[in-house]
């Protein structure tokens, strides 16, 4: 695996050369996804059982039980990822057509990695409560709805509010994805090191959707200290007034704790981990070097991170993952969504709860045994096939033993 990504760096492909390489496949495939029939309809019988007259003899049996829909329609295989286009990848604002090859583009990730189909649905309107009503109208035809690329924090109200008022998995990727994969790094981190995950003193830099739901993560795993940096500085109660709710929420129980510092760099001396989920070039080589010996640093801000990760090495930091493809490390919610769903569809949830995600955080991780473990290995590949049937299996097995409780 080393070796692989070793060979990777070296040949690592220039962004020109993807640029135009995605465009001319997205252009001669006229996008990613199709629909295609699962059955034959080559005759008058296959017409006849496919659609009329036979098409009603299902229909009658939903109407008498409407738990049927699952048995004799896709939508318990069936999710919807929406979007509004509001906060599109690193490219913000663009709006609901220019997101849709970004929403065709998660879907084939749903389908190639955990056979679960997905459409997506791209929404013109930013109203919170038109979002909310247009999904709640929709609903029926799925077993689950993927929320993508919604600004915060509208997109948490959103995602709280259908979580309530539907009965199907309802998940904001950009949240929690992010959130999950990055425990399992840092649980990965400390089995390498033999440090104790819960003593370690953390900076997150970032205090929107994904840095909410990563602080909230690590605290409910047993982190106690959490300090964080957001555009309005060094978060500290004497601003409470000024901050979104998700933040007060976190100050209130004490998720995030209130500092002193009056930057970022006064923030990181004498702590053990940097998480970044926010700005190009926020950290130093010397704010690294202030750090406790030997820091994990995990910069994901995309395309560039808060710092890149030859100068973090270079400055000290034993452990560096990045949201890019091309360094090792990728700290990417592509590891958690797909076998997440996968469980939920599966197990038939109602919800995707807490304990499922922090369950889905410790399956990733245990994906890399002990002696597999490398400071450039500490977290799977996307593409090891175990990742998708560990993280199902975790899921299903919690939504179990909650179905029982």
């Amino acid at each position: 695996m080393i070796s692989m990504v070793v060979v990777f760096l070296k040949e690592r492909i220039t962004m020109d050369d993807i640029k135009s390489r995605s465009l001319k496949l997205h252009e001669d495939n006229k996008g990613k996804i199709s629909v295609i029939s699962k059955v034959r309809v080559e005759t008058k019988d296959d017409l006849a059982l496919a659609y009329s007259p036979g098409v009603a003899e299902p229909c009658r049996m939903i109407q008498k039980n409407q738990s049927d829909i699952y048995k004799y329609t896709s939508k318990g295989n069936l999710v919807a990822v929406i979007s509004d286009g509001s906060a599109v990848l690193g490219l913000g604002d663009i709006g609901p057509y220019a997101g849709l090859p970004v929403m065709e583009g998660k879907c084939i990730l749903f389908k190639e990695f955990a056979g679960v189909d997905a459409f997506p649905i791209m929404l013109d309107t930013k109203d919170p409560e038109e979002i909310i009503d247009i999904v709640k109208k929709i609903s029926i035809s799925f077993g689950g709805i993927n929320l993508e690329d919604i600004t915060a924090p509208k997109c948490v109200t959103i995602e709280r509010r259908l979580k309530k008022e539907l009965d199907i998995p309802v998940f904001h990727d950009d949240q929690h994805g992010t959130a999950i994969v990055t425990l399992a790094a840092l649980i990965n981190s400390c089995r390498l090191t033999g440090r104790d995950i819960k003593k370690l003193k953390v900076v997150l830099s970032g205090t929107g959707a994904a840095g909410s739901s990563i602080a909230r993560m690590l605290h409910n795993y047993g982190i106690i200290t959490i300090y964080a940096y957001n555009r309005s500085g060094v978060v500290n109660q004497k601003l409470y007034n000024k901050y979104e709710f998700l933040l007060k929420e976190l100050l209130d129980e004490d998720v995030i704790l209130s500092n002193n510092a009056t930057s970022l760099e006064e923030l990181l001396v004498g702590t053990d981990v940097f998480i970044g989920v926010s700005a190009p070039g926020l950290v130093t080589k010397e704010m690294v070097q202030s750090m406790n010996k030997d820091p994990f640093i995990f910069a994901m801000a995309n395309p560039d991170p808060e710092i890149m990760p030859e100068i973090a090495i270079e400055a000290g930091a034993l452990i560096v993952g990045t949201g890019r493809s091309d360094y090792p490390n990728q700290i990417n919610n592509v590891l958690a969504f797909p076998g997440l769903f996968r469980g939920a569809l599966d197990a038939r949830a109602k919800s995707i709860t807490e304990e499922m995600k922090l369950e889905a955080a410790k399956a990733i991780a245990s994906i890399i045994k002990d002696d597999e473990l490398h400071k450039d290995y500490i977290i799977p590949s996307p593409f090891d096939k175990r990742v998708v049937e560990v993280v199902s299996q975790a899921v299903r097995h919690q939504a179990s033993k909650e179905k029982k409780a």
